[in-house]
């Protein structure tokens, strides 16, 4: 009787210390993933350029959440539970589109789809009228290039898209969106022309931006510097032996002053080129995301200027000698 006893002593402690751990869960899971108590409009974003983009068009009028952590791929993101909460609440959702979140792992498809989100009524791609380039070979739906973003053009594009979707939904503060739109693709104009006129002087025998992933055909559209890489994009197999051959031999029969590598992937595939051509790797570029709040490049603008200005100083260097 009295093991009896003291089992059940031992069973009631367990579903109150179970009982505390569960509430101490949800307390915590409330203050982490609700939304403050406020009028605001609620918006997400699925990646920190376009957060930052959201940023300078609203300011302190909206209450921002942005998913896919600085510096982390969104080609394949797992949603965190505080995503998952905040976009069910939402108000507005903005991704990318062209096939960044919706391919590979179709991440943000199944989000929306299990929040009872409809597209063009609560979620938005910000890519909304951009001409999008494929990948090398293809034309097909599914084979798009996502990186519209790195040809400022495209920038002021999203900017475009994003306050018109704001103004709708809030539309008290439609002079105040349409204010900061104006100043920001301002800025972003401003600085697009620069660079422009920029790689104009580089000889036509320098210009090509060697990079890890092929991320750079906007790029390259918009300012005329061809572009070289060892894979395609990130949800490839990457730096195989017969990626780095193939742009090894093209590099050297090139006047390519210098290499790139991105802020987001390995570098050790573009060490290995750069020790088999001789050519030095030149500076880190942003692809994906933003800087670090405080670091170079923590910002949409602050990331293409730093592109900008590292790749036309890098392809301006004198060719080693081969």
């Amino acid at each position: 009787m009295q093991r009896f006893s003291k089992c059940f002593k031992l069973i009631g402690l367990s579903f109150l210390a179970l009982f505390i751990l569960t509430a101490c869960g949800k307390s915590e899971n409330n203050t982490t993933n609700a939304w403050p108590d406020n009028d605001k409009l609620k918006v997400v974003a699925t990646n920190s350029i376009i957060a930052d983009m959201i940023k300078n068009i609203a300011g302190d009028k909206i209450e921002l959440h942005s998913m896919v952590p600085v510096g982390k791929d969104p080609h394949e993101y797992e949603p965190l539970p505080e995503d998952v909460t905040k976009t069910t609440t939402a108000d507005l959702i903005f991704y990318n589109g062209i096939n960044l979140e919706t391919g590979g792992n179709a991440w943000f498809t199944k989000l929306v789809d299990n929040a009872g989100k409809k597209e063009n009524e609560d979620y938005f791609a910000v890519s909304d009228g951009v001409e999008v380039i494929y990948l090398e070979g293809e034309s097909d739906g599914g084979k798009e290039d996502p990186h519209a973003w790195l040809n400022l053009d495209n920038g002021i594009v999203y900017a475009e898209n994003i306050a018109k979707q704001l103004i709708a939904k809030d539309p008290d503060n439609k002079d105040y969106y349409q204010e900061h739109l104006d100043d920001y693709v301002g800025k972003l104009s401003a600085l697009n022309e620069q660079a422009k006129t920029e790689f104009d002087s580089i000889p036509e025998s320098k210009k090509l931006i060697v990079t890890s992933e092929g991320c750079f055909k906007y790029f390259s559209k918009a300012y005329d510097v061809p572009a070289a890489y060892i894979w395609e994009i990130n949800t490839e197999e990457e730096g195989r032996p017969d990626q780095i051959k193939t742009l090894v031999r093209k590099l050297r029969d090139s006047d390519v002053p210098v290499l790139f590598v991105e802020s987001s992937v390995d570098e050790r595939p573009m060490e290995t080129i750069s020790s088999d051509t001789g050519l030095p790797i030149y500076a880190k570029i942003f692809t994906d995301s933003v800087a670090e709040p405080g670091e170079d490049g923590d910002s949409y603008y602050a990331m293409m200027e730093w592109n900008l200005s590292k790749i036309y100083e890098g392809l301006s260097q004198d060719t080693p000698e081969k």
